[in-house]
């Protein structure tokens, strides 16, 4: 398909630049195959749902990921670098997006540092560029590893904020709780599983209460997905890895869960992605260790996922692309073009969608 499908028009000022509080009183749009769109709100999704369904969240911790620093090469002055790290390759190693990259090349040493320059041999990081590969992506080697790189990063780094809302306004600290679920346990992601930052233990309880059970995987989201689609065509895009875990209890769990009638109902775009890697084509769900780089566009067959809840994207995106191929790309248009004309609040930071498959 043309990527120009997926294109739509939507205003600057649809584009959400903070959360509303508190987190469940984001507006939610229900989609059903044939339907009229619902107006509703994120606390009303128990009486969406129906007692044996299952609510599949993505545990991922977002890292303070985008690190200022300086290249260094020898007989040269040192040039103002910026890398967004992408994936850990190993206990020492990452592969990132540097800005410029043109600047970049395999050998030269990088010192991140906090703010403009750090005061202090405490404050700075440094690494070798190991490789740049033709994908845009430089292998870094930090000289700390392990344990301590971490602490490293999280000295050094600042939140990844999506470039429609850095463009507009800078990283605080506000954003270190804002961009963080309820349900963030394992460090590893560059960006927030943002469906799931409407949730809070108030509305867990209730769906508690509901009888909708609830399931953890893991998908470390990759700096891949800030980028934008530059294939005219779909079939010629190329999605980066990411990784991702399903455990044998979850998988178990959610086999159980459909045996029995119950709807799996994932939070998140990512944790669909990764469920349905894990799913094999007799619909049973797998555990699952390892990368993904599945692009799912109009025409796929899904194969574990009955009802998806996620957050408004942008045109030309493959997380339209993704919800196009779920709801159907005319009912995507029909529901996008009533939350722009009815005020929604998009992306990261913005308002959600109920989406049943078509």
């Amino acid at each position: 398909m043309k990527v120009s499908d997926f294109d739509f028009e939507l205003p600057n000022e649809r584009i959400a630049l903070r959360p509303v509080s508190p987190r469940d009183s984001a507006r939610l749009l229900v989609v059903r195959p044939g339907q009229a769109l619902e107006d509703r709100i994120v606390r009303e999704l128990p009486d969406l749902l129906e007692p044996g369904d299952a609510l599949v969240f993505n545990d991922t911790r977002v890292i303070p990921a985008r690190l200022s620093g300086e290249r260094h090469r020898e007989d040269l002055p040192p040039v103002r670098v910026e890398a967004t790290l992408h994936q850990r390759t190993d206990p020492a190693g990452w592969s990132a997006f540097m800005k410029p990259g043109k600047r970049i090349r395999a050998g030269d040493r990088i010192r991140f540092s906090r703010g403009d320059g750090g005061a202090c041999m405490a404050d700075v990081l440094d690494a070798t560029v190991r490789a740049k590969g033709e994908d845009g992506l430089v292998e870094l080697a930090f000289d700390l590893s392990g344990p301590a790189l971490d602490d490293a990063i999280r000295a050094a780094g600042i939140m990844p904020l999506p470039p429609y809302i850095a463009a507009q306004r800078p990283e605080d600290d506000q954003d270190r709780q804002d961009y963080q679920t309820v349900f963030a346990t394992h460090d590893g992601s560059v960006a927030a599983p943002t469906a799931g930052l409407h949730f809070t233990p108030e509305l867990l309880e209730r769906l508690a209460a509901r009888g909708v059970s609830t399931h953890a995987v893991t998908l470390h989201v990759g700096a891949g997905t800030f980028l934008p689609v530059k294939a005219d065509d779909t079939a010629d895009h190329r999605m980066h890895s990411e990784w991702g875990e399903v455990s044998a209890a979850t998988a178990e769990a959610l086999n159980a869960v459909r045996a029995s009638g119950g709807r799996v109902v994932c939070v998140g775009t990512t944790s669909l992605r990764l469920l349905e890697s894990a799913t094999g084509a007799d619909g049973v769900i797998q555990p699952f260790h390892g990368d993904t780089a599945i692009f799912i566009t109009p025409g796929y067959r899904f194969r574990a996922v009955d009802a998806l809840m996620t957050n408004f994207h942008l045109p030309r995106s493959t997380l339209f692309m993704l919800v196009s191929a779920f709801s159907g790309l005319e009912q995507m248009k029909a529901a996008y073009d009533h939350a722009v004309a009815d005020g929604y609040r998009f992306y990261s930071y913005g308002d959600g969608s109920l989406l049943f498959r078509a």
